[in-house]
């Protein structure tokens, strides 16, 4: 049975719509106003809200910002349910992220439609990620074995020649065979942590009790570990010189674990490495704001299309048969998610192909 939740000071209101959807077979729970309504989303996760605009304490406006800027509650569907002289203030409330409005006094067949509308919507939704998940099932069903097998192959060849032809290699050779086994290796274990670490996002992704704790976490000095560890990704590539720093921020920490950190700003770094060239600079700068810390990384390298950017999805390599990525692809959305789950936000812009990308991360600052 669909949960829906009615939030209005006008008792009679409550009575005779609750009576309404009732009668329609919905399980109702209501609230006098807006205070009380948000706690209530939260607590009983409804499926729907109706909600008045004037209000005391809380108004319908102050309601809606508060349910879409929580994780809990961001996705329900929101009606408002307005006076006739408050209609013109609706495209607000539907710029403001409002899915429907209803003028009172509604009719039994307005509202009916109008959450029926919801519904339906909401089924297109549901489908739409659906087909989302079963392509990513998909690709990693063809990615997974196809990145194993050629790294394992790659290992079984050079320990195969290392073991046939132990007496006849000389000591430059048998380090460079080896040297590639570690390399497949370190490939490998990539692969599996990258695959085991986007399956562990997106269950906590669903369990509430998981993203609250996932959030109490803090990284001290978020700035000064992201130097450490792009200058890390640099010497990896030799490039101590194309490494460049700007507008430092130090004295604060943020909510995410220093582990989940060091996931996103390695993976990113090393993209802007590995997909720029000796003597293309890689910039860093950070500042804050809004109770944010705001950290931008810039590059000179391949960059990225409007259509790709568009397009980051798990498990998607752009360009592969141009630039040899190695992996599954699920660096950026890995990184996405992660930032996402913790209520800050992450932004890529393409500069044109061989000119480089800006990728701008926000990251709550701990109070």
């Amino acid at each position: 049975m669909k949960r829906i939740l009615v939030i209005d000071d006008a008792e009679f209101i409550l009575e005779s719509t609750s009576a309404l959807l009732e009668f329609e077979g919905y399980d109702v729970i209501t609230a006098e106003n807006g205070s009380i309504g948000v706690q209530m989303a939260k607590e009983f996760k409804p499926d729907l809200i109706l909600c008045d605009i004037s209000m005391p304490v809380m108004d319908g406006f102050e309601v809606l910002d508060n349910i879409r800027s929580d994780n809990i509650t961001h996705r329900i569907p929101f009606i408002f349910l307005t006076a006739f002289n408050e209609k013109s203030n609706m495209r607000d409330g539907m710029t403001k992220g409002a899915d429907d409005y209803l003028v009172k006094p509604y009719s039994r067949d307005e509202i009916v439609s109008a959450i029926n509308a919801q519904w339906k919507k909401y089924n297109v939704f549901e489908k739409h990620v659906k087909n989302k998940v079963e392509q990513v099932g998909k690709s990693v069903t063809y990615a997974l074995p196809h990145e194993f097998r050629t790294a394992i192959n790659e290992i079984k060849g050079n320990a195969g020649i290392i073991y046939q032809e132990s007496e006849s290699l000389d000591t430059s050779e048998i380090k460079m065979l080896s040297h590639d086994i570690v390399q497949s290796v370190s490939r490998l274990s990539k692969i599996t942590e990258n695959y085991l670490l986007y399956i562990r996002l997106n269950n906590i992704e669903g369990n509430e009790e998981l993203l609250e704790e996932l959030k109490l976490q803090k990284t001290e000095e978020p700035f000064a570990v992201a130097y450490d560890i792009v200058n890390n990704i640099a010497a990896k590539y030799d490039r101590f010189e194309d490494f460049i720093v700007k507008e430092e921020t130090m004295g604060i920490s943020i909510n995410m674990s220093s582990e989940n950190f060091f996931v996103i700003m390695n993976e990113l770094s090393d993209n802007a490495f590995k997909f720029s060239k000796k003597g293309d600079k890689v910039t860093m700068s950070s500042k804050i704001s809004n109770d944010n810390l705001i950290v931008e990384l810039n590059d000179e390298g391949i960059g990225i299309d409007d259509n790709q950017i568009s397009n980051i999805a798990a498990l998607n390599q752009f360009n592969r048969e141009k630039n040899e990525q190695q992996g599954i692809g699920l660096g950026l959305i890995i990184a996405k998610k992660m930032i996402e789950l913790h209520n800050g936000t992450f932004n890529i812009i393409g500069k044109g192909t061989n000119n480089g990308t800006v990728i701008t991360l926000t990251f709550p600052i701990s109070q």
